[in-house]
């Protein structure tokens, strides 16, 4: 059992640090002593930053994502392209997606992927509000923006299937080399979904 460097409060301060992703016990530690040393340029802010997310933050009911106001900004941009919609299985995702700078279209956040495993089931995931947007007039093309894995197609084979009867474009991101990517470091499945789907040069 690891002993107690601190006091009571820099103990919970360092224990809820620890939970969340890419921090350990360890790096936990090692942010709180930073936040403590940086009391007032770090901790202050960041503590006024969070009583305003825990108070301000909603969920956009629109497409999924979070934000201080419903719908999202996202889903007010009036420059965004109305005729493609991206879905993406997490927040997460969509943020990455933005980062990239390469979507500008609008986005439908699911909130997860199937999963037996952990028992996720179609009426967890957000299908039908899905459905219904991509059945608007204006929609012509549904990019699968899902994860390469089991679930993740599992996932994307389902939404076909759903939106099969609409007239409208599915498509999938490309799956194969990485940019930068060396053969010999990718793994046998990249490799092969690369062949698969070579375009050309």
């Amino acid at each position: 059992m690891t002993r107690a460097i601190a006091g009571p409060e820099i103990e919970r301060l360092i224990q809820l640090l620890a939970k969340l992703p890419g921090l350990g016990p360890r790096s936990a530690r090692r942010a709180a002593l930073h936040l403590v040393k940086k009391r007032e340029q770090l901790l202050g802010p960041l503590t006024e930053a969070m009583a305003v997310a825990r108070e301000r933050i909603v969920v956009c009911s629109t497409c999924g994502n979070i934000d201080t106001s419903d719908p999202c900004s996202l889903c007010r941009d009036a420059r965004r392209d109305e005729t493609q919609l991206v879905v993406v299985a997490d927040i997460g995702d969509l943020w990455a997606l933005e980062r990239s700078g390469a979507v500008s279209g609008r986005y439908h956040v699911l909130g997860g992927v199937l999963s037996a495993l952990d028992g996720v089931r179609p009426e967890h995931l957000s299908f039908d509000p899905l459905v219904a947007r991509a059945s608007a007039p204006a929609v012509r093309e549904v990019v699968l923006a899902l994860s390469a894995t089991v679930d993740g197609q599992t996932t994307a084979h389902v939404i076909t299937e759903m939106l099969a009867h609409l007239p409208l474009r599915v498509t999938r991101l490309a799956h194969g080399v990485p940019v930068g990517g060396e053969l010999d470091y990718l793994d046998d499945g990249t490799l092969a979904a690369a062949i698969r789907q070579r375009t050309g040069f």
